[in-house]
């Protein structure tokens, strides 16, 4: 009798065991992913940057692989959850990655996309002169995606507001950068082709900004089990640390 509840309890380990090998390896696989999207992202704005059209298309060329990586995280977090059945936090943390997923895709079709207007601005081989500083809003976002994901990596809730108040700031500059395109192209009406290339480019990178906020909001939830969705930073903070 003795025997068999250490084997019970041996057995009961060993399935405790795996479940977490599962659930790391589940959340490694995401980190993964993030490592490869942030490198879609960053090449996508040297490609807009240096006017080359080559490099763009490679990176539209890997959005397969970004597409074939979040189909395969999914299935492992789904079966997951059939197999183990995770409760409270270990739930959480399989829901986060899912949703971490969808947006790190998203953030890669963002990429592809400042990537095509790189292959059409490449043509003009340089940018309208008076035209917004690209690469300051760029380092903005790409530092938003990297503090997010280091967030996600380390479960660090205070980390993730942090992204938050960033995005406050990209979005602000993201305004002024429109108004002076806006300006711009009144101003020169030849350069409207061009400036819209940019202006598609942007777009998209706004649009990153928000997904990496997205991410941190997975974070924020998958660490203190609260939905902080659509609330400004400050208001996150009071919500987690109430």
């Amino acid at each position: 009798m003795t025997s068999n509840d250490g084997n019970d309890g041996n057995h009961g380990h060993h399935i405790s065991q795996q479940f977490n090998a599962d659930l790391e390896e589940a959340k490694k696989h995401m980190l993964e992913m993030g490592g490869l999207v942030e490198k879609q992202f960053a090449d996508s704005l040297t490609a807009v940057i240096e006017a080359d059209s080559s490099l763009g298309t490679r990176v539209i060329g890997k959005d397969d692989v970004l597409d074939g990586m979040e189909m395969k995280i999914d299935e492992e977090c789904n079966l997951i959850i059939a197999r183990r059945q995770p409760a409270a936090r270990d739930l959480r943390l399989v829901l986060a990655i899912i949703k971490a997923i969808r947006d790190l895709e998203r953030i890669g079709d963002e990429s592809s996309k400042i990537a095509k207007a790189a292959i059409k601005m490449s043509e003009h081989r340089e940018f309208p002169d008076g035209v917004v500083d690209f690469r300051s809003l760029g380092d903005k976002v790409q530092r938003m995606v990297n503090m997010a994901l280091d967030a996600f990596a380390r479960y660090d809730a205070e980390a993730a507001i942090q992204v938050a108040h960033e995005d406050k700031n990209v979005d602000a500059e993201y305004a002024i950068a429109m108004r002076s395109m806006v300006t711009h192209m009144m101003e020169d009406p030849t350069t409207i082709s061009q400036v819209l290339d940019v202006l598609w480019a942007l777009r998209a990178m706004e649009r990153i900004g928000d997904h990496a906020k997205n991410i941190c909001e997975h974070v924020i939830y998958m660490v203190a089990g609260t939905d902080v969705r659509h609330l400004s930073a400050k208001k996150m903070a009071a919500k987690i640390n109430s």
